[in-house]
Formats: C-alpha cells, sequence, structure tokens
C-alpha cells in the first residue's frame, strides 16, 4: 500500500514515527508541504519522496495522510475524494461546523475509508475507565469534571506558529485541543451532550485564538459536566488531563498519562483500584474494536477494504458540540456588582 502526506510538520512526524515502529507493511510514496525544507527533512527521516505539487502525491499513493494547519483540510479531502483515495484527516476536521458536515457528505458520498485523528478512542485509559462507568456496579454516571492544559502549542517542542492564524487554525484551545476531550466525553458517557453553557477568555492577545474556555454541559442521559481548556505558558506542562468521573457508586479518576493512566477508582463499600503502564494496557486489550496502534487501525482498515474508526461521523459530533459552546460563549453573560452594601 503505498502512502503519502500532505503536510509534514509535527504531527505528521509523529503519524510516521509510529507506523514506523508498529512494523507495519507500507510503500512510502510522496510527501508535499509549501515549506519545502521541511517537506526534505520529513523525508531524509522516513524514506518517503518530496514531490512538488499536492496532485503529484495525489496521484502517486493509495492512502493520505493530511497533516496540514485546519483550514486546507476541506480542499484536500475534497481533492482525495476525487482520486477515491483512503484517507486519515488530522483534528479538527475543519474551522467551522459547516465546512466539517459538508466532509462528511464528500467522503460518504465517494465511499471511501475515512478516519479522523481523534486517537484518544484507543487509548487504554478510556477504554478501561468507560468499562468502569458502564459496570452495573458503578450505578448511574451523575458528573464528569473534565480539565485539560497545556502549553499554547507555538511553541516548545509542537512550533505550530499557525495556530497562533485564526485564518488558518479556526480558533483556539478548545476546538483545536479539547476537541479531544468533547469526543472523550461522548465516548465515556456513552451518550451526547445536548445543553451547553460556556465563557472564553484570551490572555495572549492573539485576535479569535482563546486560551480559555469554561463550559457546563448535560447529556441526553441526564448526567452533567464541565470542562475547563487551557493553553497557558509553563512550557513543564505540555498536553495533560485530569477526569474525575462520578457515578452513584463509585469514584474514578484519569490522570497522568492519556495512554498509560492511572486509572483509579473507589466504589462505595470502600474497595479501591488503580491500574497504569501494563497492567493498564493488558487490561483493555480485550476492549478494543481495532488495533491498539491509530495508524496501524488505519492501515488495516484501508487493506482489508472495511470501515475505519473513529471516522468522519464521530469526528462531526464533537464539531457539533463545539459549535454551541462557541456560540454560547459568545452570548452575552449575566453581569453583576459584588460590592458588599454599606452600613
Amino acid at each position: 500500500m503505498r502512502v503519502g502526506f500532505l503536510g509534514t510538520g509535527w504531527i505528521a512526524q509523529h503519524h510516521s514515527k509510529s507506523l514506523r515502529r508498529s512494523g507495519i507493511d507500507i510503500v512510502r510514496a510522496g510527501c508535499y508541504d509549501p515549506d519545502r525544507a521541511r517537506a526534505v527533512a520529513f523525508a531524509a527521516a522516513s524514506g518517503h519522496e518530496v514531490c512538488d505539487s499536492e496532485d503529484e502525491v495525489l496521484e502517486g499513493c493509495d492512502a493520505i495522510y493530511i497533516t496540514t494547519w485546519t483550514s486546507e483540510h476541506r480542499r484536500l479531502v475534497e481533492a482525495a475524494a476525487a482520486h477515491q483515495l483512503a484517507l486519515f484527516c488530522e483534528k479538527p476536521l475543519a474551522t467551522t461546523l459547516a465546512d466539517a458536515e459538508a466532509m462528511l457528505t464528500v467522503v460518504a458520498e465517494a465511499g471511501i475509508t475515512n478516519q479522523v485523528g481523534l486517537v484518544l478512542r484507543h487509548s487504554p485509559a478510556y477504554l478501561w475507565a468507560r468499562r468502569l462507568i458502564d459496570d452495573p456496579a458503578a450505578g448511574r454516571l451523575m458528573t464528569v469534571v473534565f480539565r485539560d492544559d497545556q502549553f499554547i502549542p507555538i511553541q516548545g517542542h509542537y512550533g505550530s506558529s499557525w495556530r497562533a492564524d485564526v485564518t488558518r487554525a479556526g480558533a483556539g484551545t478548545l476546538l483545536e485541543h479539547s476537541i479531544h476531550d468533547i469526543d472523550m466525553l461522548h465516548f465515556l458517557s456513552g451518550s451526547t451532550i445536548t445543553d451547553v453553557q460556556a465563557m472564553q477568555s484570551n490572555f495572549h492577545g492573539l485576535a479569535g485564538i482563546e486560551d480559555v474556555m469554561s463550559a457546563s454541559f448535560r447529556f441526553a442521559t441526564g448526567a452533567t459536566g464541565t470542562l475547563t481548556s487551557v493553553w497557558h505558558d509553563n512550557l513543564a506542562r505540555p498536553s495533560l488531563r485530569r477526569i474525575e468521573v462520578i457515578c452513584e457508586r463509585r469514584f474514578i479518576t484519569i490522570e497522568g498519562d492519556d495512554w498509560f493512566g492511572p486509572v483509579a477508582w473507589t466504589d462505595t463499600d470502600g474497595t479501591s483500584g488503580s491500574l497504569a503502564h501494563d497492567d493498564l494496557v493488558d487490561a483493555a486489550r480485550p476492549l478494543l474494536s481495532s488495533d491498539a496502534n491509530p495508524d496501524v487501525a488505519f492501515i488495516e482498515a484501508v487493506r482489508d477494504g472495511r470501515p475505519a474508526f473513529p471516522d468522519f461521523a464521530v469526528a462531526v459530533e464533537a464539531h457539533q458540540v463545539v459549535d454551541a459552546m462557541y456560540r454560547a460563549a459568545a452570548a452575552t453573560p449575566a453581569s453583576f456588582s459584588s460590592e458588599a452594601p454599606s452600613g
């Protein structure tokens, strides 16, 4: 299978290394980036061939990774679909909900295998937490408290300066980063978010790029939750999350590493447990519907001629919530004075 890349930055390097570590059999076809020096460096490290245009890449592969800045995704997905190529598109799908929905229509009508970079669907930590939530002994899910913080990725090892440009990124921390979190909230709850309230702030002064989003929401089941998403300047804290799940008879936490936990829990009878690293991976392995490596799962789906997961339909559900949160944050909040009365 000939695999190409459009966009050769940090996330493309991540996927390329993931494929190499897996040992899966692919032919490394063309790659293209408007920054030719970056494409040359990517090709030297990965074994891909630098092409002079996007069309040259598309014409020379069977499956394509679209790992550009977000505003280019729709155009490139449409081009890949016209070539009848299986495609992996990074998240978020698009800068707007309308574009994300249009992209879903394009891949559905083309009948092509499609996967999106919502990689936490393959995470042992979240898979095990979902099992703990679904266990009848836990009782019903009542609420979720989700905190996600990361140093703003225009610096450090990400070095993605385009995320400071709203015309390329579309928005800030909620869309560009916490769309993962919205997807995980859907996954953990086994439900969908139906009602939202939100507030946002901008400390870095980048037009249209919020660096704090605080939201509260309700699931279709009646459970509630909160999400706090922050881009700060603490370079000692890359992408880090802490999740607290309260069920009627079980308390669950996920923290540390998105993949390897630990995941800990305490039940109403006082018993508790915790799994991390290899123990967590072993426990979660039977819960996987496909390979634990999202890139291997994509290649195997293409090879076998079957749907990949998570696909564009899953991503659009997260985009719908993100869009609702931005609309809620844009509404005029109720203001009041906190001054104490005199006398």
